[in-house]
């Protein structure tokens, strides 16, 4: 999927994430801001990457704001943020890429 315009998805609530994404031309720039970034800083950027993966995203800058949210939260929130970035919101992949 191409990132062709900047999305965000998500809050600065605690147990949430924001993440917001644009399209970029040098591969993936993933910006991890987290108050449980010690602890589970390598798990939120392995979720993210598995996510992006998926939707095949190659070049996207992402800044992620991290406010201690589940893994199935940041899941939802990459995916829905990607889509945005992506218009394909009338044609979403459903059960195939998600």
């Amino acid at each position: 999927m191409q990132v062709v315009k900047n999305a965000i998805a998500g809050t600065l609530e605690s147990s949430d994430v924001q993440v917001m994404i644009e399209p970029s031309t040098d591969g993936l720039n993933i910006n991890l801001n987290s108050s449980v970034i010690k602890q589970y800083g390598d798990q939120i950027l392995e979720t993210v990457h598995e996510v992006l993966a998926k939707l095949e995203v190659t070049n996207a800058s992402i800044s992620i704001q991290d406010q201690g949210a589940l893994d199935c939260t940041i899941k939802s929130r990459v995916q829905t943020a990607v889509f945005r970035a992506s218009d394909s919101e009338g044609a979403l992949p459903w059960g195939s890429k998600i």
